[in-house]
């Protein structure tokens, strides 16, 4: 019987200074790592600094090609180019770009096959930009140099599952953004990957109001009216399960969303504030809609405590897990 192939699972440093390589070396450390093979994509050195600065005795193997992986030890692809300069706890160019030269190299690698999935660790945009990447955040990034039209954010922690319409946008620009288009596109790329990655038949998807109370019949807003309500029932009418629009305030404390594979919110806070409530610093950022596999924690870079041992991986823990269970599932052709 032919031994089953383990994903190779491509891992991006993030921030340099920030608490990325803590929570990747103790997710690592204690991953089962017979049934995954880990490709840390980093400057010279980083895994090793923090390894030694925080007493985690990992065992680290760099090497230069993704097909001569081992067993049983976290390999560090090098990458050219990249600053090493390591100011822990600080916002600084040289974290941005190598965290930016992280994300290339990982994509390059994923979409050639040499790695099955990205996990992406906290990046600040802020830093980034600062190293001249004009970007809001990860998700369009990936969309970009994946030759991309639609994705969707998806929040993930275990059966709650959160998809967003808009995602980093300032909350004055949310109602110029969505339109028919924009909803039906995102909504299908939704359904798409619930049934092919989640392997969900069917799905029954909660779709939010935009207005509070969800328009009250028209008395705060129509958007209900004239947009959402109209894009459900076409998309229903070509076979989708949505339901909606749903006001966004009561349906968590009614706990509705146990009812519902997912949950379709119009912005970022609407559908990440409760989430996040819920999922106990477990959640998963799953990128809908890419032609690879990507995932990352929910929170930040939280300088406040890099280098003090303290983060906890517990939400990267779920992202990686989340990437293997995903990757060999597409290995395996289910």
């Amino acid at each position: 019987m032919l031994e089953e192939k383990k994903p190779h699972i491509g891992i991006t440093i993030g921030d340099i200074n920030g608490i990325g390589p803590e929570i990747i070396l103790k997710t690592l450390s204690i991953a089962d790592l017979s049934k995954s093979i880990p490709v840390v994509f980093a400057p010279s050195g980083v895994l090793e600094h923090y390894n030694r600065e925080l007493s985690l005795n990992c065992n680290i193997t760099v090497v230069d090609e993704t097909p001569s992986l081992q067993e049983n030890t976290i390999h560090v692809y090098p990458l050219p180019d990249s600053p090493l300069k390591i100011t822990t706890g600080s916002l600084t160019r040289e974290g941005g770009k190598a965290a930016m030269l992280s994300i290339d190299e990982a994509i390059r690698h994923t979409m050639r096959g040499l790695t099955d999935a990205i996990v992406t660790a906290p990046i600040s945009k802020e830093a980034v930009n600062l190293a001249g990447y004009n970007i809001p955040g990860h998700t369009e990034y990936l969309a970009k140099h994946t030759h991309t039209d639609t994705v969707v954010m998806m929040l993930v922690n275990k059966k709650l599952r959160v998809a967003l319409a808009t995602t980093h946008v300032p909350v004055k620009d949310i109602v110029a953004d969505l339109n028919p288009e924009l909803l039906t596109s995102k909504i299908r790329v939704l359904h798409k990957s619930l049934t092919l990655k989640f392997g969900i038949s069917n799905p029954k998807i909660a779709v939010f109001g935009l207005n509070p109370h969800a328009g009250d019949g028209g008395v705060i807003g129509l958007e209900e009216i004239e947009l959402i309500q109209p894009v459900i029932e076409k998309l229903n009418h070509e076979g989708l399960n949505l339901h909606g629009p749903f006001p966004a305030d009561g349906f968590f404390g009614q706990k509705l969303h146990k009812e519902f594979n997912a949950i379709f919110a119009m912005y970022h806070d609407q559908g990440l504030v409760p989430f996040k409530l819920l999922s106990f610093g477990k959640g998963v950022n799953f990128t809908a809609g890419l032609p690879i596999i990507r995932t990352s924690p929910d929170h930040g870079t939280a300088y406040d405590i890099a280098g003090k041992g303290v983060a906890n991986p517990s939400s990267f823990k779920e992202a990686y897990n989340l990437a293997v269970h995903l990757a060999q599932k597409r290995i395996n052709g289910k």
